[in-house]
């Protein structure tokens, strides 16, 4: 599953946000997510905003400020919503508040979505538990104990195993690929038993490419119609036509890693008898004659005896005469 997120990119313009919307199904993800929020009930006045917050947009306002632009009202959210319908692909934004769980749940959003900020937020977790059947858990900043602390507190809560996907995540925008650690998504598949998945920062659509090799079932990437425009997450977003690669790529490699059954192909099959060799005359033979490694070598094509059968042959008396390049029969 494809996660196109959006997230605050619209820059609180929903003009932005269908425009987003549109790049969403043109690059055919699955699900295309906002930002569900009431800024005052997610930051303190005096909060200071993260590093790359500073660089990417007004250096002279506080983190209440900067979220107070990109939040999107009511009915703003369900007017994507409709839109989200009827373009043909799924809305999801993820509730940074516990109002916005609520209004998330009367827009017959059915998956809650918890960011890595929430991992540490028991309240939070209790009521996302008990609000969504099925929840993606991002554990960006985490330790083991952390992420075995909210899996606790979702399982306890409602959260059924089976419906609870845990997304690996470094909460760093853009991520350096040095501190990717992907080999943790595998970590907690083996520890935790779940389905697993990778949230992504990192420039470029490699590394996404990378998880979904290694079983990621979901992919969530962020992505803008322009690197250039001021706001917190523009220039560790993709643009829509490296959104449109990173999905047809998944795809390509989702069919590339196959059933496992290792066996020839429907696309190989034919190839078999042009590829591989058969047992055959490597000068006349006569009839009554020993067959040895002197008068016997291997050629294509390979629908006469195959040299698997070469010790079984060699040592055997020659049934009848053979030229050069004849082959051997039994």
């Amino acid at each position: 599953m494809i996660i196109a997120e959006a997230g605050v990119n619209h820059n609180g313009s929903f003009d932005l946000a269908t425009q987003l919307i549109d790049a969403a199904v043109e690059a055919k993800a699955d699900i295309v997510k906002f930002q569900t929020f009431k800024a005052e009930k997610v930051v303190v006045k005096s909060a200071v905003k993260a590093q790359y917050q500073v660089q990417n947009t007004c250096s002279n306002e506080s983190q209440l400020d900067m979220i107070k632009k990109l939040q999107l009202s009511e009915s703003q959210h369900w007017q994507l919503v409709k839109y989200c319908e009827q373009k043909g692909i799924t809305f999801l934004s993820t509730p940074f508040d516990l109002d916005s769980i609520d209004l998330l749940i009367e827009l017959g959003v059915k998956t809650g979505k918890i960011p890595s900020g929430e991992i540490t937020n028991l309240p939070y977790l209790r009521k996302m538990a008990k609000s969504f059947e099925t929840i993606i858990l991002s554990t960006g900043m985490a330790t083991m104990d952390e992420v075995t602390f909210a899996m606790k507190v979702l399982l306890d809560n409602g959260t059924r195993k089976e419906s609870l996907t845990i997304l690996h995540c470094n909460t760093e925008y853009p991520t350096p690929f040095r501190d990717v650690n992907l080999r943790a998504m595998i970590t907690m598949q083996d520890a935790f038993h779940v389905k697993t998945g990778y949230s992504d920062h990192t420039p470029g659509i490699e590394v996404p490419l990378a998880a979904v090799a290694l079983g990621a079932t979901i992919i969530e990437k962020h992505f803008t119609l322009d690197k250039d425009m001021e706001g917190p997450d523009h220039k560790a977003s993709l643009d829509p036509g490296e959104l449109r690669q990173m999905v047809t790529s998944i795809r390509n490699i989702e069919q590339a890693l196959g059933s496992s059954e290792k066996k020839p192909s429907s696309s190989e099959e034919k190839n078999i008898v042009i590829a591989r060799r058969s047992i055959v005359a490597a000068q006349p033979i006569k009839k009554g004659e020993l067959f040895t490694e002197n008068n016997l070598t291997v050629k294509r094509p390979g629908n006469g005896v195959s040299p698997i059968y070469w010790d079984k042959i060699i040592g055997t008396v020659s049934g009848k005469d053979y030229n050069p390049d004849e082959m051997i029969s039994l």
